[in-house]
């Protein structure tokens, strides 16, 4: 190693002015043995630099390189791994960490010791040295500025520095003089020895002269050695004097320290004193009630506003004393517990004496909305409850606060305003109900009474099982042969053994010459706009309560809170939860479900009594549906989207879907007629009953669900009803004996058409092109049928000459074939002159006439199809004549102007 560090001086630092005093052979830690030096050098100028540097043997020969440089100021932190075992592995920390392995343990503490020496010499800065054993780290001894002159402070002390640098500068000093000394003997640098003789010669003069001086000053050491000992002698005496001042002050001493021990007690007992003060005062002010709350929550008048604020004030006051968060040890104070006592007793007083009246509020409140009541049963509204949710709402904060200090009493107090308001409310809704039944079946001024009576029979009918409901729903809709209440021409066609069962179901309502039958647009328009009030007074009456019953009861929408579980709706007045014991109230999912089970509870008359009196609308007219659907899906939006979970909501939503029932009922009892409708074969049939009434559904369908949210609703009973129509139309076309069924088809679908066209049903534009198709098909079908061979001879006669043509005969030569010679062919025209031909056409006219109906009025277009239908034969044969027989001149009798005379005549003449 001494030769590597030789050769390293003289190759790498000695070039660069640099002495190197340290050297420890390392590779890097975890990876592949490449051995380097770590190198502790110093500049050999002033200011000295020290270094650490990286010196690796280069791959292409034995000589080293200088690879990296640290400067030792850089260093922060020399980590030794272990400062008690041995152990090769070291880090130094510069801008990162590197990670050494010396080869042996001897060199990596000696190049830890050098660079900790090097430390201490050259830099101001502790460098942090972890897992280095104390021995390493001998401190050398401290050179101060003040200690030493200046220019000397640089200079070395002790062995280990001789140890560090085997070669040590002189200082400034040391220089000057040397040099003083050298320019005296000049002769020095030839001869030493010379030169060290004269040294020598001079120190022992120096000796001579230090022991004469010694010898010289003995006197004095005497007269020194006196004084020190009459300095002793005074010394004992001032030993004395502070031995007994020592014992005096040792009395002092006592004494101060039981003053000391008395004041200490004084300020524990002051402190003692200010901290139960403290306490006292805490308690005194939290747990103090004042004597006005106290006779307010006693004696308080709970019926004026004044009085109410008062004991609202003293319940918050009591509130805040009984949750004061008591400090550790208050509760065994014997003060505590009888006030907390008190504060219980005073709470519960209150808490009976505040339920106690308002339960008579709410049992008040039954009895005047009572005298309200007759005010009411004559008009169609319904009695405002905003006074007394007004003058209750006073006590909402009473409310709140008996929620949170007796839930027990609370419950029983939200029981009982169930109770009572769902009997009072039921009163006022079944009055309401009856008004409007009454005004839906249509009391007259003069008969009053005719229409409660005729209310009653009607009412009556609503409890049945649901078949019977149905029967009689059918007899009413479907057996009558009447498909929508309003006056139909299918009654006249109607299968005879029904008279009876349809006299016996519609004697429900045939009363004074008034039946379902007889109602009109008016009547319609006057259902719709009672069961538009219906609805409106219901709604702001359920909203104004849930509203109420949110604020009173303190029950917010949207958070959650200990409450009740609903067991199931109790219609009959039970309780709406159940409890493990008394005040102990069961968690619920949150309070917006209480308030919904608390509404259910107070209206729970709303959804049978809006099913009843669908159920009568449904009854007066089935076509009434249409108008409850419209009205009833639109205040369901309008509810839901208030809040889709509301009480509101939720029950108009049920009855919604009974009112879909009964239109899809309507719809299916309309298709089941159409399937049921018979003809008489002694009378022709015209439009057929059911597609008249389709019009009229339709018409009346278009204007109700204008701008209607369940416009799907409506198409989808569209697309039935028609496929109902298109089918049962082919059916009696079929069946008809009286008519032809191409006449039957062609008026039907022809006033189908009209319809769908002047509807403009967007849905239906599908089935008004097949509609406008099968009538056009069916007239032309009807005009040839109907026409048929007007001219049967000469249709014959022109018939063999196109067989003729047919099996290859020229047609120039068909003329020479015997049987359809020019004389035969004048022969057979001569049998139809002009009169004979225009006599046909107005039999035909009288024919076609007698087939039609006069509601359609089609007579014109099928007689003018029939005229162009003629004038295409008359051409036809015309042609065969030009092409078979030229130049024979041979013509019909009659010409084209005569056929156009003759239908204008009979046309005219009928």
């Amino acid at each position: 190693m001494t030769a590597i560090k030789h050769a390293l001086q003289r190759d790498i630092f000695t070039p660069n002015d640099e002495r190197l005093l340290s050297i420890v052979n390392v590779c890097k830690a975890g990876k592949k043995k490449k051995n380097c030096f770590l190198c502790a050098t110093v500049t050999t100028e002033r200011p000295v630099q020290v270094k650490v540097v990286k010196v690796k043997k280069s791959d292409k020969g034995d000589f080293y390189k200088r690879q990296i440089a640290w400067a030792l100021r850089d260093l922060a932190v020399v980590d030794a791994k272990d400062a008690i075992k041995e152990n090769p592995e070291f880090d130094l920390h510069f801008e990162k960490i590197y990670k050494w392995v010396a080869s042996s343990t001897a060199e990596k503490n000696a190049f830890i010791s050098c660079i900790w020496k090097l430390n201490q010499r050259y830099l101001r800065k502790k460098i942090d040295f972890v897992n280095v054993s104390s021995q390493l780290l001998e401190e050398l001894p401290k050179v101060t500025e003040e200690s030493v002159p200046s220019g000397e402070n640089q200079s070395v002390t002790g062995g280990d520095e001789e140890a560090v640098d085997e070669y040590q500068e002189l200082n400034a000093r040391e220089e000057q003089d040397i040099e003083i000394m050298m320019e005296g003997c000049e002769y020095a640098i030839s001869n030493a020895e010379a030169f060290a003789e004269r040294l020598s010669r001079e120190l022992q003069v120096l000796d001579g002269a230090n022991i004469q001086s010694i010898m010289a000053s003995e006197k004095q050491v005497n007269i020194l050695m006196k004084l020190l000992d009459e300095a002793l002698k005074e010394v004992d005496q001032i030993e004395l004097k502070l031995s007994s001042y020592e014992e005096m002050l040792q009395s002092v001493k006592e004494q101060m320290d039981q003053i000391s021990e008395s004041n200490h007690l004084i300020h524990l007992s002051n402190t003692n004193n200010v901290k139960l003060l403290s306490e006292i005062e805490f308690l005194v002010n939290h747990m103090d009630l004042a004597k006005g709350h106290i006779k307010a929550l006693q004696e308080g008048d709970l019926s004026s506003s004044r009085g109410i604020e008062a004991c609202t004030n003293a319940a918050d006051a009591l509130l805040q004393c009984m949750n004061v968060a008591l400090r550790p040890g208050h509760d065994m104070l014997l003060a505590v517990e009888q006030q907390q006592q008190r504060f219980s007793d005073l709470r519960e007083n209150f808490a009976r004496r505040l339920a106690s009246h308002l339960n008579n509020v709410f049992v008040q409140q039954g009895h005047d909305q009572s005298s309200t009541l007759a005010q009411h049963s004559v008009e169609l509204t319904l009695p405002n409850h905003h006074p007394f949710h007004r003058d209750l709402l006073r006590y909402a904060k009473l409310m709140e606060w008996l929620k949170s200090t007796d839930y027990r009493k609370y419950e029983g107090l939200t029981k009982n305003y169930m109770d009572y308001l769902s009997r009072l409310y039921e009163r006022e809704i079944k009055d309401f109900f009856e008004v409007a039944k009454i005004k839906m079946t249509g009391t007259t001024k003069e008969s009053k009474k005719f229409g409660q009576r005729r209310l009653s029979l009607v009412v009556a009918t609503l409890p049945r099982k649901e078949s019977a409901v149905k029967q009689e729903t059918e007899s009413l809709h479907g057996s009558s042969g009447k498909l929508t209440g309003s006056t139909s021409s299918l009654n006249k066609l109607s299968v005879q053994s029904s008279g009876n069962r349809r006299s016996q179901s519609s004697s429900l309502l045939d009363m004074g010459n008034m039946s379902a039958s007889d109602l009109d647009v008016a009547d319609r328009t006057k259902f719709d706009k009672i069961f538009e009030q219906v609805l409106s007074e219901l709604e702001p009456l359920c909203l104004a309560e849930q509203d109420f019953i949110s604020k009173f009861f303190k029950l917010q929408q949207h958070q959650s809170m200990p409450g009740t579980v609903t067991e199931g709706e109790d219609t009959d007045g039970g309780t709406l939860s159940r409890q493990h014991n008394a005040g102990t109230p069961l968690p619920v999912s949150s309070e917006k479900d209480m308030i919904r089970q608390m509404m259910i509870k107070i209206f729970r008359c709303i959804e049978p009594e809006l099913n009843n009196l669908i159920a009568l609308g449904d009854k007066i007219d089935s076509f009434n549906s249409l108008y409850m659907l419209v009205k009833m899906s639109h205040h369901v939006w309008t509810a839901q989207n208030v809040d889709p979970a509301s009480f509101l909501s939720t029950t108009l939503g049920n009855v919604l879907v009974t009112v879909k029932r009964n239109f899809d009922k309507c719809i299916s009892n309309q298709i089941r007629q159409m399937e049921e409708v018979k003809i008489s074969k002694k009378s022709k049939v015209g439009i057929l009953p059911f597609v008249a009434e389709f019009e009229e559904f339709a018409g009346l369908a278009e204007s109700i669900f204008k701008n209607a949210e369940r416009r799907g609703d409506l198409d989808k009973a569209y697309t039935k009803l028609i496929r109902g129509v298109f089918v049962n139309v082919e059916k009696v076309a079929n069946e008809s004996q009286k008519t032809p069924r191409d006449v039957v088809m062609m008026e039907n679908f022809h006033h189908i058409f009209a319809t769908l066209s002047r509807l403009k049903i967007s849905c239906l534009e599908a089935e008004k092109k097949e509609a406008k198709q099968k009538y056009t098909d069916h007239l032309q079908s009807y005009v040839i049928y109907s026409l048929g061979q007007p001219l049967e001879k000469l249709n014959h006669f022109f018939e063999g000459v196109e067989a003729r043509v047919a099996q290859g005969i020229r047609e120039e030569e068909v003329s020479y074939q015997l049987a359809f010679n020019k004389q035969e062919l004048r022969k057979v025209i001569k049998e139809y002159p002009g009169k004979e031909v225009k006599k046909g056409l107005d039999n035909l006219y009288k024919k076609v006439d007698k087939h039609l109906c006069e509601e359609e009025n089609l007579l014109q277009v099928v007689w003018h199809s029939m005229q162009d239908e003629f004038i295409r034969q008359y051409k036809h044969f015309e042609g065969l004549i030009a092409r078979c027989y030229p130049g024979s001149g041979v013509t019909m009798e009659f010409t084209i102007q005569d056929i156009l005379d003759y239908c204008s005549s009979i046309a005219q003449s009928h």
